[in-house]
């Protein structure tokens, strides 16, 4: 157990930002940024690269789209041309679509806060999950993106651990189950733990590094 804590320890201190935060977003329990977080789990869900869609995302906030009134406010070519700016180009059109669409989804959904969502299911991760399927683009994986970054700011979801977070644990040969991994870091660190578990399984942070390094610790 004092192996794989500080091989957690490595890991955070060498790559322990979560994507939300790579995209400018400073989650909190509020509306806006529990929509932009939707708005970056849209992006994420789609076959691009992450880095692609974290730089998309932060053209989409730096427009002024960081609220669902804003987002279905906004014309789809400027839309277009944002995801553009960010290199999000081979689903750049149909994504300007789901994003508008989505944004009106949660305007009639839930008056503009996800908050609501989370308060009608109680919290349960599967309920959860279902609802932010609902949303266009954002299936089964993206609802895992969704509640991997939201635990930070909702505890009740947590411990969350999705596939790839857990491909990312056995890579470093740790425990691959939630509450085995929620055991080597403090509660609020764990959602920073699973985003760079995700990063390892992606290949953006090197599993032998991470090893070598804590070992030599």
């Amino acid at each position: 157990m004092g192996d794989d804590r500080r091989v957690a320890r490595t890991l955070l201190a060498r790559h322990g930002s979560t994507y939300a935060e790579d995209a400018g977003i400073t989650l909190a329990d509020r509306p806006g940024p529990l929509y932009q977080l939707l708005v970056l789990t849209t992006l994420l869900s789609t076959r691009i690269r992450a880095q692609v869609a974290v730089a998309a995302a932060r053209e989409l906030f730096a427009a002024g789209w960081r609220t669902p009134q804003a987002m279905e406010a906004s014309g789809w070519q400027d839309r277009v041309d944002a995801l553009g700016r960010g290199h999000y180009r081979r689903y750049d059109e149909r994504t300007a679509t789901m994003l508008g669409t989505g944004a009106r989804l949660c305007l009639d959904r839930w008056h503009g806060d996800l908050r609501r969502m989370h308060r009608e299911t109680g919290g349960e991760p599967a309920a959860l999950r279902r609802r932010l399927t609902e949303f266009p683009g954002i299936g089964p994986t993206g609802a895992d993106i969704f509640l991997r970054e939201a635990q930070t700011v909702w505890p009740d979801v947590r411990p969350y651990a999705d596939r790839r977070t857990l491909a990312g644990a056995r890579r470093l040969g740790l425990p691959a189950d939630p509450h085995g991994l929620a055991g080597l870091v403090a509660a609020p660190d764990f959602g920073r733990l699973a985003s760079a578990l995700v990063r390892v399984a992606l290949g953006e942070e090197s599993a032998g590094e991470v090893t070598r390094t804590a070992a030599a610790r």
